[in-house]
């Protein structure tokens, strides 16, 4: 594929509903995916052409996920299966569902992640008690970033 191909095939993919398009073609590899945000697109390519990257207005990442993924985790960590938007609780009026010191049984909701206007229910794989909660509530987040840092019970 040569750059004018590229470029057509960002300017498609933007203009369409899709949210992940990927294509092979002998060596060559291109993957894209919106981001959690509306209007931005990520572009990865592998093989002989370089990597392009295309963004609207908006930036992919805002500051918060850079402060989180940048920090340093030490103990064992439950991570985000998605990329989306955190939430604590069900609503804003209702309590989180667990708070530092929390006890979770395996199976119990500890979050909500928002994906593309579907909520999305995260349960612990495991009985932990919650040590430390690594996101803000409304705060974005990337897939396999450290949600809560947990003691195995």
């Amino acid at each position: 594929m040569d750059f004018k191909e590229i470029r057509e095939l960002i300017r498609v993919f933007d203009k369409s509903e899709l949210n992940k398009l990927k294509v092979k073609e002998g060596e060559f590899e291109i993957s894209m995916q919106r981001g959690f945000e509306s209007g931005v697109t990520t572009v990865t390519t592998s093989a002989p052409v370089a990597q392009v990257s295309t963004v609207s207005a908006t930036p992919a990442i805002s500051a918060p996920v850079i402060e989180a993924a940048t920090s340093v985790v030490s103990g064992e960590t439950i991570n985000s299966p998605m990329v989306g938007t955190y939430y604590s609780s069900p609503s804003p009026e209702s309590p989180a569902f667990v708070t530092v010191g929390s006890t979770v049984k395996k199976g119990q909701t500890l979050c909500i992640l928002e994906a593309m206007k579907i909520m999305n229910e995260v349960e612990a794989e495991f009985d932990c008690k919650i040590v430390e909660i690594l996101v803000k509530d409304g705060a974005p987040v990337e897939y396999d970033m450290p949600l809560f840092v947990v003691e195995k019970l």
